[in-house]
């Protein structure tokens, strides 16, 4: 592997690479850009507060990031067929990791849900895994008629075992967000409806399931159908976020003016990032960051159709829901629109182990658009002379 591939940012090759790939590096620069600013601001009054730092939160911020955009570049430059061989060992490592917080003393408590490794480095295996549970699906349902039954369900097990793992912290939102990405790319490959409409129905009784045994996700679901009922209990965080993306109004109150990051609204620069980026760049920043979000899976989208081979296809696609639909579940929680989850905002939430998967997801989408449209060249030989003169080729 070339040394430059650790290099942040930096990459002279970049000239040589194809369009959709350029624009998406540059999509994903700009969108890690427009973040940071955005956590800094969100995060300041309760770092603050907190730690009598204001920078506490950014300053952890930007060494992940560091650590995600050397992911990124390694992504964007190694073959994908390395990677791809590297995925299911990945997968496995984590879903021992996903193990190991469920144990006691293992596993870092944070707001009731054991989600975290104890130690210095906090490791959140349910985040790591998501860009390798894209490669291991893309890998299966991208050969699916030409592996056996045997490997089949050994992999679909080996998956219900990460969302039960995940569920089981508990850690709802995470699980339907990887369950649902799993799905569509089994429904992107090419899989029998039976099977596919089987699992959804699965999926669907494990929601309600859990749901019905916890009680605050049971308390979230019912705030999210009149916030306004429990305006001081249940349904706090999602009023207040109802105020600060309301108060933005059209042009919003400005770049650091939000008031209800002054501790009114919880979780500000996680779970509730988009509520102050509403409340300071209001309706027309939001259709923008929108925007931005539409050009991204519209390049995702090119990518795949693209791609000839099947695997990629699917990985391109895989990427495409992970950033984008994430990005939009997020949304939707923050404005209302649906059940208040801990799902945070791609590259604007504070947390190193979601920087980096996201980052790993960006390099991996590249990847795929590098070698879906850069031809391999391949030099002509020079014909040799045998046989009194006759041309023959090598």
């Amino acid at each position: 592997m070339n040394l430059r591939h650790l290099i942040p940012i930096f990459d002279n090759s970049v000239s040589r690479w194809a369009l959709e790939a350029r624009v998406l590096r540059w999509l994903t620069l700009i969108w890690l850009f427009v973040g940071l600013i955005m956590l800094f601001s969100a995060s300041y009054p309760v770092a603050d507060a907190n730690y009598q730092d204001g920078l506490y939160y950014i300053k952890r911020q930007l060494l992940w990031m560091l650590v995600g955009l050397i992911g990124f570049n390694i992504f964007a430059n190694v073959p994908l067929r390395k990677i791809l061989g590297l995925s299911p060992w990945l997968v496995i490592l984590l879903l021992g990791l996903i193990i190991i917080t469920l144990l006691p003393g293992l596993g870092k408590t944070d707001l009731g849900s054991a989600r975290r490794l104890l130690g210095p480095v906090p490791i959140q295996p349910s985040e790591l895994i998501k860009p390798f549970l894209v490669l291991q699906s893309a890998r299966l349902f991208g050969q699916w008629e030409r592996i056996s039954w045997r490997i089949r369900l050994a992999w679909l097990g080996i998956f219900a075992f990460i969302l039960l793992g995940i569920l089981a912290q508990p850690n709802l939102s995470t699980t339907a967000l990887c369950g649902m990405t799993i799905w569509l790319i089994a429904l992107a490959g090419g899989l029998p409806y039976k099977y596919l409409g089987g699992t959804a129905l699965s999926g669907v009784v494990l929601a309600v399931l859990s749901i019905s045994l916890k009680e605050y996700q049971r308390k979230r679901v019912m705030s999210f159908l009149n916030p306004w009922a429990d305006p001081t209990g249940d349904g706090y965080q999602l009023v207040q976020s109802l105020l600060a993306v309301g108060s933005g109004r059209t042009w919003g109150a400005g770049y650091g003016l939000s008031q209800q990051k002054l501790f009114y609204l919880p979780i500000q620069d996680t779970d509730f990032i988009f509520a102050v980026f509403a409340e300071e760049f209001g309706f027309i920043g939001s259709i923008v960051l929108l925007l931005m979000l539409a050009l991204f899976a519209t390049l995702g989208l090119i990518v795949a159709l693209k791609a000839k081979n099947p695997v990629h296809r699917l990985v391109a696609i895989g990427v495409t829901i992970l950033m984008v639909g994430q990005s939009l579940l997020h949304i939707g929680v923050a404005t209302g629109s649906l059940p208040t989850t801990g799902l945070p905002l791609p590259m604007f939430s504070y947390g190193g182990n979601s920087m980096i998967a996201s980052l790993l997801a960006a390099g991996l989408l590249i990847r795929v658009a590098r070698e879906s449209s850069e031809a391999e060249v391949v030099p002509l030989q020079r014909p040799l002379l045998q046989n009194g003169g006759k041309r023959r080729s090598l």
